[in-house]
Order: structure tokens, then C-alpha cells, then sequence
């Protein structure tokens, strides 16, 4: 089957392309955005040799298609967004906006307060905070709408936060349990403003977990359940998991729930560690993706071995970062690069000067990608 000019088999190479016939040309427009011919290796611009079904075009609705709505309704939150747009026109935003993970400044425990004060004085755009700050803030006391003011004030947003509620789990009572944490911390998040939060393969990444069109299933369910609070949840590709590793499944799953805020949540790191090739970042839409988590890895220990507290600032490591960052510029992607690192080095350090070294790094990283 050609898919454009370009047989379908590049755009998810682990599965299998029969099985994809049903819903593939409704709904992977939304993900897959047909690159140019000079962003691909050779093999993904030669027509399989034994096609037989017709090409189809879907480009007009990849051109026209946006994963994942920004102005999404506040449930029961005050109104904290500073900004309505996901992916503005280029001509409004410049290539990337920066948001500081707290996990980079995680070890210095300084608390959600602290930590907005920090990626606001290091001259971040936004913060992602994990949700096990934000709980100890309200266990002692804090307010959340104090927060979020708070964080409006400091001119940052809130584009994401790291949750680890057990949605994809087999166990049923499991899984609900987990769907009620993940309503807790969605009905959290949306009162400090926040608009998405990280949905990783907690529970399913030390055993083998469910297939791919159940795990589909139940990424939609958390997608519907986000939908009411107004809060979007982003598939994440964890790279050392045994479920959800690599690219090409968290595509598939996204893909077949045919959601209309399906959307994923990437990273440098996890795509390194589990083995997914970075050309293959040339066939996503950038619409698909608001938050990509940004970090370097050094070239010993081997992948295999390597770990989350390898990660490095951008350009201290050996991840191709310039072809990656050039690549997500080409697809569309104008969302946030955000600062994820868990290097224990660096949580002996002064938290400030960590996250203005990891803004400037990834700012050159970037200036670097587009030859400035």
C-alpha cells in the first residue's frame, strides 16, 4: 500500500502492514507527515516492490489535521492559561519554547515554590512539575490556586507534568485504582492551570504487558476521563520498558484510538535507550507532539546498561541532537523542549545555576541545529 508516493511499510516498520488497512488512512494523518525526500534514507523513498493496493493521498489532511487542542476547558479551575495555542504559525513563535522538568533540580528538594522561582529566574517559558511535589505542597498546607497564581505571575506556564498513574495494567482493580489516581492528579493539575500530563507505561514496564490494540483501548479510556477535567494525557515512549519502548508501538497505540487529543510525549533519552532510530522522527506531524523531553547521553555506558542518571545537558553527549532538533523543526513540531534530566552530579549543585546551564546548552543545541 503507498501512502503518498512512499510505501506505507516506513511509517510503522514493526507491525504489520495488513493489519493497519482498516484505520490507517483515517487516522495517521493526525501522526505521520510525509518529509522531504532529503530528510530520508534511501530505503524510505523507494516504492515497495509488491504493493498492489492504489496510493491514497492524505496530505491535505495532514496539513490540516492538529492532534491535540491547547484551549481545552478547566473544569471546576480558575482561568491560569496564559496562552491558547499549542503550535502558533511560525511567524508568531520562534523554533522551540523551553520548559524546565523539575526532576533535573529533583535531588535538591526544594520544594513546587522553590522550583517555579527557579525556572523562572533561569529564563525558562514553562515548568513541569511532578505531581508528587505538588501533593506534598497541598499536605502541607499550600493552596493551588495560591500556585497557580503564582506561577502566572512568574510568566511561566505549565505545558506538562510527570504523573504514574497505572492505566495500562492488566488488573482490573489495578487499572481502576489507577484511573482514580490519574483523576486526582488531572483534577490537581488543572487547578494550577496545567494542560497535559505524562501517561508512561507504569506497571507495565516491568512485565510484559497488554497488546497493543488493548493498550490502545485503554489509552483512549484515560483520554475520555482527561477530557472531562480538561486535561490532556500524553502516550510516553519509555525506552527500558517491556511494554511501549519504541517508537513504532507508541505510534501504533496512538494511532488506533482514534482520539482526537491522542498525542505523545518523546524523549531523547527513552528513544536512545530503546533502541527506536531518530530518522524515523521524519515521518510523525509535529502536531502530534506539545512537549519533547530534551537531555543528551554519553557514549559509554552502552544501551544496554545506560541508565537515567547518565543523562547530560544537551551537547555534553553524543545523541544527535542537531539532526533530531532539525528533524522536529521539519515536521512541524513549535512546542516545548523541556529540560529532563536525573544526573545525581548535578543534584549537588546550586539548582539555579543547573537549570540556566541546562536553558543555555539546549538554546545553543538549537541554535547549532539551524546553523546560527
Amino acid at each position: 500500500m503507498l501512502f503518498g508516493k512512499r510505501p506505507l511499510h516506513w511509517a510503522l516498520p514493526a507491525l504489520n502492514v495488513n493489519s493497519l488497512t482498516t484505520f490507517v488512512i483515517d487516522s495517521a494523518a493526525r501522526f505521520l507527515l510525509p518529509p522531504s525526500d532529503s530528510l530520508m534514507p534511501e530505503f524510505m523513498t523507494t516504492p515497495a516492490p509488491n504493493s498492489s493496493l492504489s496510493r491514497r493521498s492524505v496530505l491535505t489532511a495532514v496539513a490540516g489535521g492538529a492532534l491535540c487542542s491547547m484551549g481545552l476547558p478547566q473544569v471546576g479551575a480558575p482561568e491560569l492559561k496564559a496562552d491558547e495555542n499549542a503550535n502558533p504559525p511560525v511567524s508568531e513563535t520562534p523554533a522551540f519554547r523551553y520548559s524546565l522538568n523539575t526532576s533535573t533540580i529533583r535531588g535538591q528538594n526544594v520544594g513546587i515554590v522553590k522550583e517555579v522561582e527557579i525556572a523562572a529566574a533561569a529564563g525558562f517559558n514553562a515548568i513541569e512539575p511532578w505531581m508528587g511535589t505538588l501533593d506534598d505542597y497541598v499536605k502541607g498546607g499550600g493552596s493551588l490556586s495560591d500556585l497557580g497564581k503564582r506561577i502566572l505571575d512568574a510568566g511561566l506556564t505549565v505545558e506538562s507534568a510527570i504523573g504514574f498513574a497505572q492505566w495500562i495494567v492488566e488488573d482490573p482493580m489495578a487499572r481502576k485504582a489507577g484511573l482514580e489516581q490519574a483523576r486526582r492528579d488531572m483534577d490537581t493539575l488543572a487547578k494550577i492551570g496545567g494542560k497535559r500530563i505524562a501517561a508512561p507505561p507504569v506497571g507495565a514496564h516491568d512485565k510484559p504487558g497488554p497488546d497493543l490494540k488493548t493498550t490502545a483501548q485503554r489509552y483512549h479510556a484515560l483520554l475520555e476521563l482527561g477530557r472531562e477535567i480538561g486535561v490532556v494525557p500524553q502516550l510516553e515512549v519509555w525506552g527500558f520498558s517491556q511494554t511501549l519502548s519504541r517508537l513504532a508501538e507508541t505510534v501504533y497505540v496512538a494511532v488506533d484510538t482514534g482520539h482526537p487529543q491522542a498525542c505523545m510525549l518523546l524523549d531523547v533519552y527513552h528513544l536512545h535507550k530503546g533502541g527506536s532510530d531518530f530518522a524515523s522522527l521524519a515521518l510523525l506531524n509535529g502536531a502530534a507532539m506539545h512537549v519533547f523531553h530534551m537531555n543528551d547521553y554519553p557514549a559509554t555506558p552502552g544501551r544496554a546498561e545506560i541508565k537515567d542518571e547518565h543523562r547530560v545537558h544537551a551537547g555534553e553527549g553524543v545523541a544527535p541532537l542537531s539532526t533530531i532538533l532539525r528533524t522536529l523543526h521539519a515536521t512541524g513540531f513549535r512546542g516545548f523542549l523541556s529540560l529532563e534530566l536525573f544526573n545525581r552530579e548535578y543534584w549537588k549543585m546550586d539548582p539555579l545555576e543547573v537549570a540556566k546551564t541546562g536553558l543555555e546548552k539546549m538554546r545553543a543545541a538549537v541554535e547549532k541545529s539551524q546553523g546560527t
